[in-house]
């Protein structure tokens, strides 16, 4: 087990949603805060070369754990699919090449399950990634995520890089994105029914047909995945991160409705892509290999979340 509070751990995308979660969770477990970097973006634009070999000289990491990521919900990846595959490719690319050069102790990179097939089999199973191509709208997206595990498989191979490739699921929770132009499906849905709710509104249009299907973990789950995995797993094989259970986005919108006290009416636009038909992981790889399950229940992550939401006054 690699013991984290001797490293000097770099965390990419580290002031964000997962990030801050992660080094709260570090510093907790006794990794002492000085040793806890994060390259903010005003100062590190890791998608060029020359700022990520200052970071690492600059911070001198021996642990990168990269969260850092360009991404978005349906609309975002309709609105950017260029630049969301050379932004997460360029990133990935120019730092697992500078911790090739410099030595690095273990690289964590954070992946997604866009990468899988389009029509993987439920639950869906790290064997099952390369089983064809990734769901259209978020495909540049995914297959930038996944060329990343091959690369860093590639140098495990060659140069003994310890890289290792993490695919959580969908996350959501308190400090969440709640913009409508970029954010996820559940904040998007809290959000409209909280607006709705205060507004005496009847209605709020959700995109889709509500059919589709997905799993949602919670935030502090997730980065507890990623500390464990950081610490106890060294393998080049990827291994998801999940709840390992799924619900669909009608049941979804009718359970954040319910949680909200809107008592309107949904109205469903059709014309509006469900993306992926279903999204739930097999989570058994990362309980066999360094003993993580989820523990947070939905309802009460959603509680959680939508409380944190109402408090913040942001409407």
């Amino acid at each position: 087990m690699m013991d984290l509070s001797r490293e000097r751990i770099v965390i990419t995308g580290g002031a964000g949603f997962l990030g801050g979660r992660i080094q709260a969770q570090l510093r907790a477990s006794g990794v002492p805060g000085e040793n806890i970097l994060v390259p903010l973006i005003e100062d590190y634009d890791l998608t060029s070369e020359a700022a990520v070999i200052r970071m690492y000289a600059d911070m001198a990491p021996s642990v990168v754990i990269h969260l850092a990521a360009e991404v978005g919900g349906i609309g975002a990846n309709l609105d950017n699919p260029g630049r969301f595959f050379y932004a997460n490719m360029a990133m990935g690319l120019h730092l697992i090449e500078r911790a090739r050069i410099v030595g690095l102790k273990k690289f964590v990179q954070i992946g997604t399950i866009c990468a899988y097939p389009k029509f993987t089999p439920v639950p869906f199973k790290e064997a099952d990634l390369w089983a064809g191509y990734p769901e259209e709208t978020n495909a540049p997206y995914g297959i930038a995520k996944k060329a990343l595990l091959v690369m860093l498989q590639a140098y495990r191979a060659q140069y003994g890089l310890s890289g290792i490739f993490l695919l959580p699921v969908n996350l959501y929770g308190p400090g969440d994105n709640f913009d409508l132009q970029t954010s996820h499906v559940i904040p998007a849905l809290i959000r409209k029914f909280v607006q709705a709710r205060r507004r005496g509104e009847e209605t709020v249009e959700v995109w889709g047909t509500g059919s589709a299907s997905r799993e949602f973990f919670y935030v502090d789950d997730c980065a507890r995945g990623i500390i464990l995995a950081t610490q106890q797993y060294d393998d080049g094989e990827p291994v998801n991160l999940g709840a390992g259970f799924e619900i669909t986005i009608k049941d979804l919108a009718e359970k954040i409705k319910q949680l909200t006290g809107f008592d309107g009416e949904l109205v469903w636009d059709a014309t509006r892509p469900d993306g992926q038909p279903r999204r739930c992981l097999d989570t058994s790889r990362a309980k066999e290999r360094f003993g993580f399950s989820a523990e947070v229940g939905f309802d009460e992550g959603l509680q959680r979340t939508i409380d944190w939401y109402c408090n913040q006054e942001q409407d």
